[in-house]
């Protein structure tokens, strides 16, 4: 795609740019559609006329490069008609009917699939309708939004693909808007039109969207990694010219027609890999694709023979070797993918695929709608859309809000892994699926019936991620027994999937209502023992929306209300102190010697933890300023907060994205035995949970009372923590401390 276009010169004459338009189009449409291209954009001319955007261009500018952008993808003309008209309805006084007697109603179905998507943003992005309806109001407004993107994308898939290129050309013209707008367009658009975007494969949007976003995210970042990969550029062109004609002559040889060329690399992905090689503990230089070659060649058999050829030059690293053609991704992208250790012990990525596969690797299902004599159906594209259509009947069930967009990002917008059954057949689950996901694609009745699993001939837990390549054997019993409500937390990790996750909530729903109502009940017994606090059935019901106690008892036995959102719930509800005097607690550090806490919002102040209440992230906070240690950080429901005389020293803080660590008590009651202590350690390291300490207590008609101190970053690792120490054989329960004695630190 050309990036010349993406803002137009206030200097050139707008028919210079329809021109353009004009003469792309000619290239590969009739003339026919070329006069409806024609006729879109003036009637679109006249309609914007004496509109401007928000960076003084005038309004026609923004629908003209959305046109050019799709006509580098050669799109079919309904298509570029509809691009240069997706805002007439909505900022213009023309109506649909309009439309459609003029360009007829397959234009008028796209125009009108934007528009809807268009106001759902607009009203989303609204300021006023956010101090009108809040946060919750703009989440369900959010999940609508991605709800008829994703219906509006099996339906027709051009209708987001207009809205892709209305999203690149706003985020090269971000930059007119204020920087905390330019920030949240730019975060949705790394959360879900990038995303999306891979998702249809149109690697040629998304490293821009990437890119884009990145900048103004974190400039810093962006700007340094910039540089970094400027300062290689000239060492990296060399290298890769001097091993691209060493293959070239290579392939001669071979009698073997390919086009060799080097890989260019964009700034957000370099980063992407930058973290994970830190997070692996290597060196910037041990990042493979930094040296890159593409080869492009005209049969499938002529990969393979290249392959052979690659790895003949040059010495091939074993495990980083990957077949994209037998086994293709889940958005169509075909390649092989090889890694080789070439002179001097640099490490060379070699990708190999056809022309066609490169198209379909740069504009995805776009290929599908690029205009070609005599279309033919396209049966891999079809079955593409009736699985999302599937996708997104699963996830129409969901009622949270937060659960339908985390599921939508899990299923449809996650990459993919490719396992297979024991006889052969290729399974596409994603990424992170374990066994009980597998299971559940292969059949619900056999997700039901699962009771353990092999990988690969080896026995394996329920839990456990599976990987690309791996062969999956389930192993079920006869009974009725059903599913495991432990599936369904997601502190567990046993599914990921949204179609397994919605099984197993119908298999529950089928159950007696008041089974569902005494598991319901327990579960929020034990999470108040776990936090340590008590609540009226009245108080619980108001954290929810619910009519009923019983009503949110089933939802929570079913599975419906997650364990994880009643324990958020019960931790943001306010506490009431329970002593009234201010003494200070000892038994537990302020913070671990290794935290550095961070919080947001306070300068380069010194901040440090209450130690009346030791608030931990996920806690609800403020700061105090004090005369001579700079800020302390309490929980709002605080007593000393409440106690305070002076509230003008209390300022706003939030929780730094830096992951401290922060020290809690937990008290766990369990059914003495050898190798209890064992097993309870045991499972607090593999959680890499840090002890500082662990006391055993009295001993009574055979329990043991044993509390402990860990160090933790926040009410998410504490819950997974719960998780596992609650299924220590033997555990009667675990719950955490709260202190007792507030205190007044100043």
């Amino acid at each position: 795609m050309n990036s010349a276009h993406g803002g137009i010169d206030l200097g050139v004459a707008a028919k210079d740019r329809i021109s353009e338009l004009l003469e792309r189009v000619s290239d590969y449409l009739p003339e026919d559609a070329t006069s409806l291209i024609e006729d879109a954009y003036f009637f679109a001319d006249r309609s914007h006329d004496g509109q401007l955007r928000k960076s003084g261009e005038p309004y026609i500018a923004h629908p003209l490069e959305i046109a050019l952008y799709l006509s580098d993808l050669r799109l079919d003309e309904q298509t570029i008609a509809a691009s240069l008209l997706h805002d007439v309805v909505e900022d213009c006084d023309v109506t649909l009917e309009e439309l459609s007697g003029k360009f007829g109603p397959e234009i008028a179905k796209l125009v009108d699939g934007v528009t809807k998507l268009t106001r759902l943003d607009s009203r989303i992005h609204d300021p006023l309708s956010a101090m009108s309806d809040g946060a919750d109001y703009r989440d369900s407004l959010y999940a609508e939004s991605l709800r008829k993107m994703l219906v509006a994308m099996a339906e027709d898939i051009r209708v987001v693909l207009i809205k892709l290129a209305d999203r690149l050309h706003n985020m090269k013209t971000l930059d007119a808007l204020p920087p905390e707008k330019q920030r949240r367009i730019a975060q949705e658009t790394l959360d879900i039109y990038s995303p999306l975007a891979h998702r249809l494969g149109i690697w040629e949007i998304k490293w821009q969207l990437d890119d884009l976003a990145f900048r103004h995210l974190d400039i810093d970042k962006y700007r340094e990694i910039s540089r970094m990969l400027s300062a290689r550029r000239v060492e990296r062109e060399e290298y890769v010219e001097r091993v691209s004609d060493e293959l070239r002559l290579k392939l001669d040889t071979e009698d073997i027609k390919a086009e060799v060329s080097g890989r260019p690399k964009n700034i957000y992905s370099t980063y992407r890999k930058i973290q994970k090689y830190e997070a692996e503990g290597k060196m910037l230089s041990d990042i493979y694709d930094l040296f890159a070659l593409r080869v492009l060649v005209e049969k499938e058999i002529d990969c393979y023979r290249v392959l052979g050829v690659v790895h003949q030059l040059w010495h091939p690293i074993p495990g980083q070797i990957d077949d994209y053609i037998s086994n293709a991704k889940e958005n169509g992208y075909q390649a092989l993918h090889t890694t080789v250790l070439c002179e001097g012990g640099t490490h060379l990525e070699v990708q190999i695929k056809t022309v066609d596969m490169h198209q379909v690797a740069e504009y995805g299902v776009a290929a599908h709608w690029r205009y070609k004599e005599g279309k033919t159906s396209d049966v891999d594209f079809e079955e593409k859309m009736s699985e999302l259509r599937q996708l997104l009947e699963w996830q129409r069930d969901v009622t949270s809000t937060a659960e339908f967009i985390e599921s939508v990002k899990q299923d449809i917008l996650r990459d993919q892994v490719f396992v297979y059954t024991p006889k052969g057949r290729i399974v596409e689950l994603t990424a992170g699926s374990t066994p009980v996901d597998f299971a559940y694609k292969i059949h619900t009745e056999l997700g039901h019936r699962c009771v353990g699993a092999k990988v690969n001939g080896r026995l394996v837990s329920l839990d456990t991620p599976l990987q690309n390549g791996d062969t999956v054997e389930i192993m079920s019993t006869k009974s009725d027994r059903g599913p495991s409500l432990d599936w369904l937390n997601p502190n567990r990790g046993y599914v990921r999937s949204a179609g397994a996750r919605q099984s197993i909530r119908q298999w529950f729903n089928r159950q007696k209502r008041e089974t569902n109502i005494r598991r319901g009940r327990e579960i929020l017994r034990r999470e108040m023992r776990r936090l340590n606090q008590k609540f009226d059935d009245s108080e619980v019901l108001a954290l929810f929306k619910h009519d009923t106690m019983d009503e949110l008892l089933v939802n929570l036995g079913s599975g419906g209300v997650a364990e994880s959102q009643l324990a958020q719930k019960l931790v943001e509800a306010r506490q009431e102190p329970e002593h009234p005097l201010a003494r200070k607690r000892t038994d537990l550090p302020l913070s671990s010697p290794t935290s550095g806490i961070t919080v947001q919002g306070v300068g380069d102040m010194l901040t440090r933890m209450g130690p009346c209440c030791n608030p931990i992230p996920g806690d609800e906070i403020l700061g105090f300023v004090t005369r001579s240690r700079g800020v302390t950080v309490h929980k709002r429901d605080c007593p000393n907060v409440k106690r305070e005389d002076e509230p003008e020293r209390f300022i706003h803080v939030d929780w730094g994205k830096a992951k401290e660590l922060y020290p809690v008590r937990i008290t766990m009651v369990a059914y003495d035995r050898v190798g209890l202590l064992n097993d309870l350690t045991r499972n607090v390291s593999e959680e890499g949970v840090n002890m500082a300490s662990v006391n055993t207590g009295e001993y009574q008609d055979g329990k043991v009372t044993m509390t402990l101190t860990v160090f933790t970053t926040g009410m998410e690792q504490l819950g997974k923590l719960f998780a596992k120490l609650e299924g220590i054989r033997g555990c009667i329960s675990v719950h955490r401390e709260r202190s007792s004695n507030p205190v007044a630190s100043r």
